[in-house]
């Protein structure tokens, strides 16, 4: 590593030379601009992450002055890479620098991709409410691109954390839209009941049993399988279990669903406020009597 260290830092004086020598515009840059590749490399190989990626925001600056923006878009990808491992800030910005890139240059797929990247970066630094902004900002895209399912797999996390939130009336809307979407695709209609599950959970976490009751017909009415399956049985059980305030019920219908079909970490804690509501209803109840 110490040897990859030195041809480094040898690559980047090399470079750094090249950039402050006279010579044709255009040359001077590009042969700069492949010392700056190669101490990137090496840094890379040596792990020095930062250095690594400091190099390759140098590289950028090259194809910028050379008027090449695709390999600037890569360079800052490149940059982004070696940063995230060591810090999330500097990634995210030159993700940032690179979708400005990709999307000057009509390449919005992977602009999208990219967009995606930032929020799970985002996501990794639990600052969902910039997560959720650029999960939405890659489904757009996504959609624009016709590559409905990455749109989906993005929107599906800004519904998660929009019921996370508590911003139920925006994931049920999410879920509904994708639930539709999907049944006129053969690929992703067998997903469908798995998407008006989740709505019927964010649904039931409003604890208005005439909203749960209407959109179970409204699921029937879209997908006339949707009555014949599990999930809306849980459904369907659990509304009765709030509208006779019976917490037992409650617990031993979510009980069984989960033994056979494991519900997801994120729809483990929406019910677990259905419960809680419940059990304030119940000790309401114990204090009037």
């Amino acid at each position: 590593m110490g040897d990859q260290m030195a041809r480094a830092e040898e690559y980047e004086k090399k470079a750094e030379k090249k950039l402050n020598s006279w010579g044709l515009f255009g040359s001077k840059y590009e042969d700069a601009a492949d010392l700056f590749d190669k101490a990137a490399n090496s840094f890379k190989l040596a792990k020095s992450w930062d250095r690594a990626g400091s190099t390759y925001v140098k590289l950028a600056n090259c194809h910028i002055k050379l008027e090449s923006k695709h390999e600037t878009a890569q360079a800052y990808v490149d940059a982004a890479h070696c940063y995230k491992k060591t810090n999330a800030k500097e990634a995210i910005s030159c993700l940032e620098q690179a979708v400005n890139m990709f999307c000057d240059i009509g390449r919005l797929s992977m602009a999208a991709r990219y967009y995606k990247e930032i929020a799970e970066l985002y996501e990794s630094e639990q600052n969902i409410e910039q997560a959720i902004v650029y999960f939405e900002k890659a489904a757009d895209m996504f959609l624009n691109e016709e590559v409905t399912t990455s749109a989906n797999q993005c929107k599906q996390k800004v519904a998660q954390y929009a019921a996370e939130l508590e911003q139920y009336q925006k994931a049920i809307e999410i879920f509904e839209e994708i639930a539709k979407q999907s049944l006129n695709n053969n690929l992703l209609k067998y997903g469908v009941k798995g998407h008006l599950l989740n709505a019927g959970i964010c649904q039931l976490c409003k604890s208005d049993v005439v909203a749960i009751t209407n959109a179970l017909e409204r699921y029937q009415d879209m997908d006339p399988t949707f009555s014949g399956t599990r999930e809306y049985r849980l459904l369907a059980d659990i509304a009765a279990s709030l509208d006779e305030e019976d917490i037992g019920k409650f617990t031993d219908v979510v009980k069984e669903f989960d033994s056979m079909t494991p519900l997801d970490s994120w729809r483990d804690d929406p019910s677990v406020r259905v419960k809680e509501k419940l059990k304030a209803k119940e000790l309401e109840g114990d204090d009037l009597t």
